[in-house]
């Protein structure tokens, strides 16, 4: 009796070992995903220059450098699961030291156009550098893609990250009062990418931040093909140089109707300028982050993009000024229209157009807005 009553404990005492080790496997959650910290290169003061790469638990892989905040590299899945890098940009930190369009960066303090870079605050007159012909564009010769800002990974259950941290002195560029920027990328599991864009500032200011990222969902070949649709029912008209006249146009009947999706290339050259192509600015009629305003899909990969915002407009832009000079990634050259630009933002030239919303931040606000990419395949 004795020792069966100790075989029945060691039964017993087994049997509880094997139903805790089976609850634990239960409940062990998938590994999460992973940041790796990379040296990218050195700025010509010898200044080190990283490269984060963000992997979610769906596959999804991204390279971000400090150097702009740039995303240098974008790879999805397409319906078969095969990966492709739906991004332009270059293999090395040389290319993007160089004078390249703005591939993949984070832009401020003032993304899109100022007129003759001028603009009136509080009555008194600012001279901004002029770096696209007779206007401002993209935050001067010196904006926030060409410089260095301080990098923190994050980690959760369900997202991997990389905070950004930039202060813009009082003077730099012209722009008045010292500016204080956090832009926060969110690589979820989910496959969404989201952008986060906060400031503050000891002096009123023009504030339009957004990201100039190329897409090309099929990751090579021309855009033509792509299917986009954008919720706007009016776009900015522009004079010659891509100012805004200040016309808030309606799109129904023209080359800008992109309610109903459409492949780009479809009225492509009815959309006019010089070079030919889009570089509009759509007035969106989306209500806020949880609205789509956009969605493209490349049929031959079966990709799909889809863009969420609470900025009121995007810049559609096609690539219009790439002219094969550009050699990208693995001496890749950058044709016209290899690219497209959706970029969320407040109006081109709003700082000089009253009727426009207003980008001013001032002492005491908050600047917070937020955009999502979102990627799929069918």
């Amino acid at each position: 009796m004795k020792y069966r009553f100790i075989n029945q404990t060691i039964i017993v005492l087994l049997s509880l070992q094997i139903l805790v080790s089976a609850c634990h496997k239960k409940v062990t959650m998938p590994d999460p995903g992973t940041i790796t910290k990379t040296t990218f290169g050195y700025m010509p003061d010898s200044t080190e220059v990283f490269l984060y790469t963000l992997t979610n638990r769906s596959g999804i892989s991204m390279k971000v450098t400090n150097y702009g905040g740039i995303i240098t590299s974008l790879l999805v899945p397409d319906s078969k699961g095969n990966h492709a890098d739906v991004v332009l940009g270059y293999d090395s930190l040389s290319g993007y030291l160089a004078k390249t369009p703005y591939f993949g960066a984070l832009i401020g303090r003032y993304g899109n156009r100022i007129a003759k870079g001028k603009f009136k605050l509080d009555g008194k007159q600012y001279t901004l550098a002029l770096n696209d012909g007779p206007n401002h564009l993209h935050g001067g010769v010196k904006g926030f893609d060409k410089v260095l800002w301080e990098a923190a990974e994050f980690n959760t259950d369900s997202a991997v990250g990389l905070k950004l941290h930039y202060q813009s002195r009082d003077g730099e560029e012209g722009y008045p009062g010292n500016l204080d920027v956090i832009v926060t990328y969110t690589l979820n599991d989910s496959n969404r990418l989201a952008i986060e864009y906060n400031a503050t500032t000891d002096k009123a200011t023009p504030v339009n931040l957004t990201q100039h990222s190329y897409f090309n969902l099929a990751g090579s070949g021309d855009i033509k093909s792509h299917e986009l649709m954008i919720s706007a029912s009016k776009y900015n008209v522009v004079e010659n140089t891509l100012i805004p006249t200040g016309e808030l146009r309606e799109v129904k009947g023209t080359p800008f109707d992109f309610n109903i999706a459409k492949p780009i290339g479809r009225d492509l050259q009815a959309a006019g300028g010089k070079p030919v192509g889009y570089d509009h600015n759509f007035i969106l009629d989306t209500k806020g982050i949880h609205d789509l305003a956009a969605r493209v899909v490349e049929p031959s990969s079966g990709r799909i993009m889809e863009v969420y915002t609470d900025q009121p407009a995007v810049q559609f832009y096609t690539g219009n000024f790439l002219d094969g000079t550009i050699r990208g990634k693995s001496g890749k050259v950058y044709e016209q229209y290899d690219g497209f630009c959706l970029e969320t933002q407040h109006f081109p030239d709003s700082p000089n157009q009253a009727a426009f919303p207003t980008t001013i931040l001032k002492p005491g606000e908050q600047y917070h807005t937020k955009t999502i990419f979102k990627f799929s395949a069918r």
